[in-house]
């Protein structure tokens, strides 16, 4: 029982941790004329990042979510109760990468970017700075640009 406390305090120590890179990375991104989040991001000697089954089942599992959504968000018609939804599901999943994923360190370090970029996007759509839409919309940049640097088969890119 104490392990499993502890491992919930672990997770949410490293969630508030996103949570803040997140933060900073949004407000970075407006003080830089909105630069995207890809200018730091790159390959792995020219080829895509190794994946492991946690991450891809979590991205995966933010990809169908969003796609679910998105037609809905392009005609201006998902509330606020289902963009909070939405982004509770992404915060969740970007917890159980975090709590789960094994990647390599330089891999890891890669992936830090993205998931800030989807835990900003997912507190958007939460009400918590920023619009919802916006949120989205950011969290399907992250969404793809994982798509464009990591491994992952059958992957296809949001609209």
């Amino acid at each position: 029982m104490m392990e499993i406390g502890y491992k919930h305090f672990l997770l949410a120590v490293a969630l508030s941790g996103w949570m803040q890179a997140a933060h900073a990375a949004e407000h970075q991104h407006h003080q830089h004329h909105h630069q995207p989040q890809q200018a730091t991001l790159s390959l792995d000697n020219g080829k895509q990042w190794a994946t492991d089954q946690p991450l891809r089942d979590g991205m995966a599992t933010m990809r169908q979510s969003l796609a679910a959504q998105l037609p809905a968000i392009g005609a201006g018609k998902l509330d606020r109760a289902g963009y909070a939804t939405l982004g509770q599901q992404i915060e969740a999943q970007v917890g159980k990468i975090v709590a789960s994923c094994k990647l390599d360190p330089r891999a890891d370090a890669m992936l830090h970017p993205l998931l800030a970029d989807l835990l900003s996007g997912a507190a958007a759509m939460q009400g918590k700075g920023g619009s919802a839409a916006a949120g989205a919309q950011q969290a399907v940049a992250a969404l793809n640009n994982y798509g464009r640097y990591f491994q992952h088969p059958g992957w296809q890119a949001l609209p």
